[in-house]
């Protein structure tokens, strides 16, 4: 079965990424992913460079996954650092 570790460290591997965290249960998954490369990107454009960076993970191993996508400047406006 799928852990949050082994998604948050493929997003990292297919995405340059300041910022991962996944939480699930084995089939769903909530991530929230901040990267410079999401910059000047629509919210659909982001979730596709994510989807990119899974590859065919998604609808195989990943049945559902739920995001909120940042760049670091939407993630520090938000109070995060």
């Amino acid at each position: 079965m799928i852990n949050p570790d082994q998604i948050k460290s493929w997003i990292q591997e297919g995405l340059s990424c300041e910022h991962v965290a996944v939480q699930g249960d084995g089939h769903h998954f909530e991530a929230v992913i901040v990267s410079p490369a999401f910059r000047g990107q629509s919210r659909v454009q982001q979730h596709q460079r994510v989807y990119a960076a899974l590859g065919g993970r998604m609808g195989a191993e990943i049945h559902a996954l739920s995001m909120q996508t940042y760049t670091p400047e939407d993630w520090a406006a938000r109070g995060h650092h």
